[in-house]
């Protein structure tokens, strides 16, 4: 219970420290030049004025930051402004946001699902392999999945199925139904097929390859030479006895490289249209929308906190024995 109670005061002073540099960023601008001018180019000076106030620019910065917080909390994100001379009108960062994030979410989510349900049995079949032609020809192609981006696979992809009209599959969301799509319906699959394998192609070496190492460690462990002397057949010994404990390293690689897919994701989601927080955000950079791209910074680097704190707590599930030295500690 401490021990959780600890994790939890940690995670709050990270979201802390999270919050702050994603709006420490935006006042940075504020060095370079006037930031309703970068937000209104074209703005007249009393709209500029009374943008400023909307802001809260007049006020001190640990006021604007405490203002900014206690409304990001409530899922008031700030304004996209646009507009010319005296008429400037804000839109909420959150109508769009909420609409786009499950986007991102599902295909990040069915990259790392379909990362991990290849990956997982090869990299068990290649340990146990070790040193023969399979586990050598695997380890080829896994180097060669590693040195391909995401962008390269989703351009491949695109170019492949366009040429060949594999099964019909959508190269770019053209705005055939809203997402996000029913997660069981045959259109969704169409329209996330391709982006995910894209940005599962990488993952896919990455976890075979570290599962591979640990699992041939793990083989060679007393209670596995145990296992196979009482006659417990191979599959078994491989999937139910050595895999646990050799899924920390994969588990720990899985939440740290969410930071990976989501910037993948990123490119993905241009390539192929989709209406995520990845294209959107790359829009908001173009054209200098800078509070909307804090909050949507923000938001992924919550995102990722909050996923690295879930595998942190799973450890104690995968891994009895952190369990009993945390309650000896």
């Amino acid at each position: 219970m401490r021990t959780a109670a600890l994790k939890l005061g940690r995670l709050v002073f990270v979201l802390i420290i999270v919050t702050f540099l994603s709006f420490w960023m935006l006042k940075l601008q504020e060095r370079k030049g006037d930031l309703v001018s970068t937000l209104a180019p074209f703005a007249a000076p009393a709209e500029k004025a009374r943008l400023r106030a909307d802001i809260g620019l007049n006020d001190p910065f640990f006021v604007q930051y405490w203002h900014w917080v206690s409304h990001f909390v409530q899922g008031d994100f700030g304004k996209t402004y646009t507009g010319t001379g005296n008429n400037v009108t804000g839109v909420p960062v959150s109508n769009g946001l909420w609409k786009r994030l499950p986007v991102s979410l599902e295909l990040m989510l069915y990259a790392q699902v379909l990362a991990l349900v290849v990956a997982i049995p090869m990299g068990v079949w290649t340990a146990y392999r070790n040193g023969t032609w399979f586990d050598r020809g695997s380890n080829i192609v896994a180097f060669l999945m590693l040195a391909m981006p995401a962008f390269l696979a989703a351009l491949l992809l695109v170019i492949y199925v366009a040429q060949n009209h594999i099964l019909d599959l959508p190269t770019q969301y053209t705005g055939v139904g809203n997402f996000p799509l029913n997660p069981f319906s045959a259109e969704n699959w169409k329209q996330l097929l391709l982006p995910t394998i894209s940005l599962a192609v990488a993952q896919i070496a990455v976890y075979m390859r570290l599962l591979r190492s640990d699992m041939i460690a793990t083989l060679q462990e007393d209670f596995i030479t145990t296992a196979k002397a009482k006659g417990i057949p191979p599959r078994r010994v491989l999937f139910r006895h050595a895999l646990r404990p050799s899924s920390l390293t994969l588990l720990t690689v899985a939440g740290l490289n969410v930071g990976a897919l989501i910037g993948g994701a990123l490119v993905v989601e241009r390539i192929f249209n989709l209406p995520g927080v990845g294209g959107r955000l790359a829009e908001t950079i173009l054209s200098h929308q800078l509070i909307e791209t804090q909050a949507l910074v923000a938001v992924i680097a919550i995102i990722y906190v909050l996923i690295n704190f879930v595998v942190d707590m799973l450890y104690t599930v995968l891994d009895p024995r952190i369990r009993h030295a945390r309650a000896i500690a």
